[in-house]
């Protein structure tokens, strides 16, 4: 049973085909530059391609681009396009409307379309490849797998910001959340080391250029610390993180900005790159720390604190917590951040095991024996969830 999944961007395509009966991958790859000197990549086992021009001016060729590798003699993994029992959709935002992963249907689109003002960047790009998928492959079930979706169990007390009402009915002002299919993920899988699949208080530290942290409670999204839109919470590479509203119109009157410009500020020159002024990569910014430079070593703290401070709030929303999780490029990676972040969690019950800690990128239990909260690095994989789920909505119990 073989399912693809596609994330299309505003000038970029991504693809994984999965075969479901061992959830393997069997061909990946992307498409660069969509409508500008495009470049692809395409892999399989026994075929690895170094980046090479094509000719693709809008995501329907470079859809069709996908299919041609797929199927091709030499490089492809399947005879034809009948061979694709489904195809899962990365969308980013289903606003209210959207509380789960959704067949593609004409409502669904419609609404899709409502939430282009909420997320510009993202959702004009899959609403593209939808229609692409669609017109090339009318009869296999699409699905649209929302990064918004898990987080649609929150209680009105986590979600609601306290501004006039009025804001919210009219124009939907609340907290979203982001980096949904990750935090589902791995949130999952900890609740199965755990053994406690049904009853489980987990924290999901999803730490990358962008970073969120997550209570999961029973398998449900409790809180989450990105919100209506995506500068909340963590500072991250190159976005602010939680930031006092007074800060903004102070700014603005200082250096006679406009919205633009602060805004182009607070997403684009904020985070780990404001702070350190070395970079938004965190290997960059260890590197200086090491070198000497106070700036790129209080950058760090400051993003380590944020994190441990997310992590005792969410215990405390929850009413404690079972297990720590830490994942994607930061949390699967960083030993010495990790470290930083479990240095105080104590108080919790929670202890770190320094040398279990010195893995990198692989899932393992770095807690210490005497732990009573696990800490756990599972690396995500947001691209099987989206196969799972697609495989689940799309083709039920086939």
């Amino acid at each position: 049973m073989k399912i693809l999944v596609v994330n299309c961007g505003s000038s970029s395509l991504k693809y994984q085909l999965f075969d479901m009966k061992d959830e393997k991958v069997v061909a990946k790859g992307q498409i660069e530059r969509i409508g500008d000197d495009s470049l692809m990549k395409h892999e399989t086992d026994s075929y690895q391609q170094a980046k090479v021009s094509v000719n693709v001016s809008d995501h329907m060729e470079a859809i069709q681009t996908v299919m041609d590798e797929l199927t091709d003699p030499k490089r492809g993994v399947i005879s034809s396009a009948a061979e694709i029992r489904a195809v899962g959709h990365r969308v980013v935002h289903g606003g209210e409307k959207v509380a789960g992963s959704v067949s593609i249907t004409d409502e669904v689109l419609a609404i899709l379309e409502e939430c282009i003002e909420l997320a510009p960047l993202h959702n004009p790009a899959n609403i593209t490849g939808i229609k692409a998928c669609q017109k090339l492959m009318p009869d296999t079930p699409q699905v649209g797998v929302f990064d918004t979706a898990f987080h649609q169990t929150m209680h009105k007390k986590a979600y609601l910001y306290a501004i006039p009402y009025e804001y919210y009915e009219k124009y939907h002002v609340r907290r979203y959340g982001f980096h949904g299919t990750s935090h589902k993920f791995v949130a999952q899988r900890a609740a199965r080391l755990l053994k406690k699949e049904d009853k489980h208080k987990i924290i999901t530290c999803h730490l990358g250029n962008g970073s969120s942290v997550t209570a999961v409670r029973d398998g449900n999204s409790v809180d989450t610390s990105l919100g209506f839109g995506t500068l909340a919470g963590l500072p991250m590479g190159t976005r602010c993180g939680d930031l006092d509203p007074a800060v903004i119109p102070y700014l603005m009157d200082k250096e006679d900005l406009t919205i633009d410009q602060i805004s182009n500020i607070l997403y684009k020159k904020s985070g780990l790159l404001g702070l350190s002024g070395v970079s938004n990569d965190l290997r960059d910014i260890q590197a200086e720390k090491k070198a000497g430079n106070k700036r790129a070593e209080v950058a760090i703290e400051v993003f380590a604190y944020a994190v441990q401070k997310y992590i005792g709030t969410y215990a405390a929303a929850m009413g404690g917590v079972d297990a720590v999780v830490f994942t994607a490029g930061i949390g699967e990676n960083a030993v010495e951040v990790r470290k930083m972040i479990c240095k105080d969690l104590g108080f919790l019950g929670a202890f770190l095991d320094e040398e279990k800690n010195q893995l990198q990128g692989e899932e393992a239990d770095i807690s210490l024996e005497k732990s009573k909260v696990k800490l756990f690095v599972i690396p995500t994989n947001e691209e099987l969830m989206i196969a799972r789920e697609t495989k689940e909505i799309g083709l039920g119990t086939q």
